[in-house]
């Protein structure tokens, strides 16, 4: 293991010594793989394209993010410079290196899209972006090789699972009342946390390595960078995968809504949508106490359920007052 380690440390050596006017270009790519990215695609998506796919990315991405948390503990590794000074840092991350997020999660994102849309011309964009955020998480030192192959082939595997999984599931929930599918919504939502809780207790009595906490501190500048048992991005994916779906169920009892419209239209659900989830991504941050006691960690997860209900439900009921979208015909 510790030589593929060494192998892994002299690519990402030489991708690094090709200069440093990579790093802008790095960033952007990884910044496709980001959080708040997503938050902007996938509602983009949902909005102005097609609910139903717009759905299923959000649905799956958020639990390839939820089971990702839970991976990265289980396997507890470093990331490039917490063991090798040499390693430049060019970002920030508290958690642990595999599977990589960035490569995992855009994985299951971009591959959701080319698979749900059909044509080559975005098999071949989302396969190019895809591999170009695994590469600027080397190059910015933030992985392993590894941990971008492992990244990739979870979220491949996850997505073939998730559209295996997905007609018959439709077809066995679609007769479920409304209530009934929101307690299922919640209790999954709940089952990843639950997951990420147990991977935290096969580590009990285990401590970070001093040495991976001194050269993260010496490589970023910053002391106390590494928190990789903090509970809290498992808390707002499980929580954002159960308000995207009571968003989209209570939506749907009401008639839903229609993306046709006028550029104006869309452009108008964009704006509308974006500053709602600003509104609860940031505004509820400043009022919902910070921590990862069981009362912070309660509102982090109330707080992210408010986002993926907005994006999926209160937005287009506004869309649909505002008189910017329409209840789907029939």
């Amino acid at each position: 293991m510790q030589s593929i380690l060494d192998l892994g440390i002299q690519l990402i050596l030489i991708l690094q010594d090709m200069g440093n006017w990579l790093i802008t270009p790095m960033q952007i790519f990884s910044f496709l793989g980001t959080e708040q990215f997503f938050l902007i695609i996938a509602p983009v998506v949902y909005w102005c394209i097609s609910p139903g796919i717009g759905l299923r990315l959000g649905l799956f991405l958020m639990t390839s993010a939820s089971l990702n948390d839970a991976f990265k503990v289980f396997l507890h590794a470093p990331r490039p410079y917490w063991i090798d000074t040499r390693v430049k840092t060019h970002a920030v991350e508290s958690s642990f290196g595999i599977p990589s997020g960035h490569s995992m999660n855009s994985a299951t994102l971009w591959g959701a899209l080319a698979v749900s849309v059909r044509k080559q011309a975005v098999w071949m964009i989302t396969i190019f972006l895809i591999f170009l955020i695994g590469l600027s998480r080397l190059y910015l030192g933030m992985h392993f090789p590894t941990d971008v192959l492992v990244g990739w082939l979870m979220g491949a595997l996850l997505i073939a699972l998730l559209f295996w999984m997905e007609k018959p599931f439709l077809k066995w929930i679609e007769p479920q009342s409304d209530a009934q599918k929101i307690i299922i919504a919640s209790i999954f939502s709940l089952i990843l946390i639950a997951f990420g809780y147990v991977a935290r207790l096969t580590l009990t009595g285990w401590a970070l390595p001093a040495t991976w906490i001194q050269n993260a501190a010496s490589a970023t500048g910053v002391a106390d960078t590494i928190n990789p048992l903090d509970p809290c991005s498992l808390v707002s994916s499980s929580g954002a995968l159960f308000g995207l779906a009571l968003g989209y169920i209570l939506l749907e009892s009401m008639g839903g809504f229609q993306v046709s419209g006028s550029f104006w239209h869309q452009n108008a659900r964009f704006f509308i949508g974006l500053v709602g989830i600003l509104l609860f991504w940031k505004g509820l941050d400043l009022i919902f106490p910070d921590g990862v006691d069981i009362i912070a960690l309660s509102f982090r997860y109330i707080r992210y359920t408010l986002i993926g209900a907005w994006v999926t439900g209160g937005a287009p009921w506004v869309f649909i007052r505002l008189g910017v979208s329409k209840r789907k015909q029939g």
